[in-house]
């Protein structure tokens, strides 16, 4: 049985209790923190927004973001037990895991070729948009998306 949300309904109930939420940050697993910012930074031109060492947790809190973006970040979160490790480019268990939206599909696909990122996917028109879908460098899959409205 499918249940509908009515989100107008929800959204206009929020606003009236004077709640606004948004996501702040998704959290990536990775194996090294530089190798990780070196691939976001310099292959898929993030700007890295905060590289902060936590020495008591032997940890960093790293945040990269897409140029431009507003709206959520990745924290690169590095793996600390082996079942984290295990979890590595598989977050998402083969699926696609994260979507990254763009105001010109066939600039940004190029850019991304000529930088190695590798696709599996080639780029095809949907109803919703331009998608293709490539790895990161761990095998984490993403769609480079354009909609109509971007």
């Amino acid at each position: 049985m499918t249940k509908r949300v009515d989100a107008g309904a929800e959204r206009n109930s929020s606003e009236r209790s004077g709640m606004r939420q948004s996501l702040l940050l998704l959290a990536l697993l990775v194996r090294d923190y530089d190798e990780a910012i070196t691939f976001f930074t310099g292959r898929l031109k993030f700007r890295l927004l905060e590289d902060t060492p936590q020495p008591q947790q032997n940890k960093r809190w790293v945040v990269v973001a897409p140029p431009g973006s507003e709206g959520a970040g990745l924290l690169l979160a590095r793996a600390a037990t082996p079942e984290q490790a295990a979890q590595v480019g598989r977050q998402a268990a083969g699926r696609v895991f994260l979507f990254l939206q763009t105001d010109d599909f066939w600039r940004d696909y190029q850019a991304m070729q000529e930088e190695g990122i590798r696709f599996v996917r080639e780029p095809r028109e949907e109803p919703y948009g331009w998608v293709a879908v490539f790895e990161d460098l761990y095998g984490n899959r993403w769609d480079l998306l354009q909609t109509p409205n971007s």
